[in-house]
């Protein structure tokens, strides 16, 4: 539970540091704004919808089929969506087979297909590899 916790708030902030120094969004704040374009708008709430039914590794292998690494957009929709993963409590992410450690790894992955691997490091810790 305490590791769950902490695990939570470790995402938060890096999602949130992530956010906020590179597209200039404060989580809570100006997420419905966050999207200037209609598609990606679609996309984030589709995004969302499924993790809402349950379907976590569904969106999360949905979201990995359209990242590019040239594409900033998709870069901001993924740190978003895992916020959203990580927002839901360890019973729903256990009721649907998903974990802490598998959205801490999802967003080290994107971190790092987007050229941001030092900075995710430097605020999550490293892997135990």
């Amino acid at each position: 539970m305490l590791t769950d916790d902490y695990a939570t708030r470790m995402t938060s902030s890096v999602v949130g540091t992530l956010l906020k120094l590179i597209f200039h969004i404060e989580l809570g704040k100006n997420d419905d704004t966050a999207f200037p374009d209609d598609e990606m708008k679609d996309k984030y709430q589709e995004f969302k919808k499924m993790i809402d039914n349950g379907d976590l590794n569904g969106a999360e292998n949905q979201m990995s089929d359209i990242l590019d690494p040239d594409n900033m957009e998709i870069f901001k929709l993924s740190l978003m969506v895992y916020y959203y993963m990580n927002e839901k409590d360890a019973q729903f992410l256990e009721e649907h087979d998903y974990s802490k450690s598998e959205i801490t790894d999802g967003l080290r992955h994107v971190a790092t297909l987007y050229g941001y691997e030092s900075m995710a490091e430097a605020l999550l810790g490293h892997t135990a590899e």
